[in-house]
């Protein structure tokens, strides 16, 4: 037996089995034909299955998205409703407080329906969503608390005693200084949700470069293969590339629509949800202003200035609206109602007809304080109390029904808009995973043939 050694100076050989010599085995593999139609398999193999796993997780991931934004939505909406529905309440019993003694029996039927549906609807809320549960309970304890200062102010109206005014003011007071602003804030967290949503549907958009990357990547691979055997057209491949373009065009069709749509609903029905509570919002806290400037009888000019400040502020002057006394209604009011809803028409979101109910509702009030002012108290608090065709009470009912007609309308379109695009994407992830696959194995499959060529 001959031993081999190396002199000095002189590298040892390279093992057999070392990163060396399996270098340049792959090297020598892919340096011939049959290796190279393998290396060009596997690529075709992955960038499909890479095409279908991310236009699976761009469709279900916008899906998720819209169905967020879906809820959350809901979630303002129904937050807006509770918060009308205790402003409603409100307005009632201080319009009520007004006839002295035992209040009508459909103001009280209404001011009950109101109150109950406003709390009826604060477990549902906590319940749709655990972000703001500690809100939403502290709102319950207010309402109830609200509930019984109202329950004694009737008390002592039904009895004549002025302590009964003292307990209304002190129970509206509670319920704009505590219970609104809490829920002011907790509407607020779900429209930053909305809009979070509406990005993250936006974000879905990027997947898609990498979705038609494996398009790119397996028409590449089907140019080679026809320069490398030169022949036109490989079957499986062609097919497996058809079926991936069909998967990327029904994934990106689905995701750019549903950004789309999630765009238009925004523009649209969403925004005029936002505007359409916001405004019955700030009339209906008008109405109680209204009721309380009477009640104070000649020292209710701050509720007054409320009511303006809430409502139409284009009869005001500019002196007017810079008087110091002004001031601080504009501070809780920097929008009136009425340019809320004239900018939402101009904007093509709602009709005119809640803007027109309430510019005749405003003019009814004028009437009001027109007698008001000119020391007919008693005959102002019957024009205020008044039901019936061509009273306030029946101008301020005909613009708050229009306003929660265009709500609950706007509402309904934004989910079934948003829950179509969703179910699109949906289905849209599962078309682009299974064309993926088959992308798979046609192309594996049309590669194979020439590789048995070879063999």
């Amino acid at each position: 037996m001959t031993i081999t050694t190396s002199s000095p100076g002189q590298a040892a050989p390279a093992s057999p089995y070392g990163i060396t010599s399996g270098a340049r085995g792959v090297r020598r593999r892919l340096g011939d034909s049959p290796g190279r139609l393998a290396l060009a398999s596997v690529v075709a193999v992955v960038a499909s299955l890479g095409l279908g796993t991310l236009g699976f997780v761009a469709g279900l991931g916008q899906a998720g998205a819209l169905d967020d934004v879906r809820a959350d939505a809901a979630q303002l909406v129904g937050t807006q409703e509770l918060r009308n529905d205790l402003v409603s309440a409100d307005a009632t019993a201080t319009n009520a407080f007004l006839v002295g003694g035992l209040e009508p029996a459909e103001a009280r039927e209404r001011y009950e329906t109101d109150l109950t549906a406003a709390a009826g609807a604060v477990p549902r809320l906590a319940a749709s969503s655990t972000a703001e549960t500690d809100e939403l309970a502290t709102v319950s304890d207010s309402i109830q608390q609200y509930a019984g200062l109202v329950e004694s102010a009737r008390a002592n109206n039904r009895q004549g005693f002025p302590v009964g005014a003292a307990y209304l003011d002190q129970a509206s007071t509670t319920l704009r200084s505590d219970t609104l602003p809490m829920l002011d804030t907790v509407a607020a967290a779900s429209a930053q949700r909305v809009t979070d949503g509406q990005s993250s549907v936006a974000f879905t958009q990027a997947l898609l470069a990498l979705v038609w990357l494996g398009v790119i990547v397996l028409v590449g691979v089907q140019v080679w293969l026809a320069r490398r055997t030169h022949r036109v057209l490989n079957t499986g491949l062609a097919l497996g590339t058809v079926a991936a373009l069909v998967g990327a065009v029904v994934v990106s069709a689905a995701v750019v629509g549903g950004n789309g749509v999630a765009r238009a609903v925004n523009d649209g029905p969403y925004g005029a949800v936002v505007t359409s509570s916001q405004a019955l919002a700030q009339a209906t806290d008008a109405k109680s202003m209204e009721s309380f400037t009477l009640i104070k009888r000649g020292s209710g000019q701050a509720f007054e200035n409320r009511f303006v400040a809430c409502t139409d502020t284009s009869a005001l002057t500019a002196e007017q609206l810079a008087d110091e006394a002004f001031a601080e209604a504009l501070t809780v009011c920097p929008l009136p109602a009425a340019q809320i809803l004239g900018e939402a028409v101009s904007a093509g979101q709602l009709g005119d007809g809640s803007s027109s109910l309430l510019t005749q509702w405003v003019e009814a009030h004028r009437s009001i304080r027109a007698l008001d002012d000119a020391g007919s108290w008693e005959e102002a608090v019957a024009a205020a109390t008044a039901t019936g065709e061509g009273t306030a009470a029946a101008a301020f009912d005909a613009f708050a029904q229009q306003a929660r007609d265009d709500i609950t309308a706007a509402g309904q379109d934004v989910d079934d808009r948003l829950g179509s695009a969703s179910g699109t994407s949906t289905a849209a992830a599962w078309i682009a995973l299974v064309t993926g696959l088959l992308a798979a194995v046609l192309a594996a499959t049309g590669v194979n043939v020439r590789l048995k060529e070879y063999r």
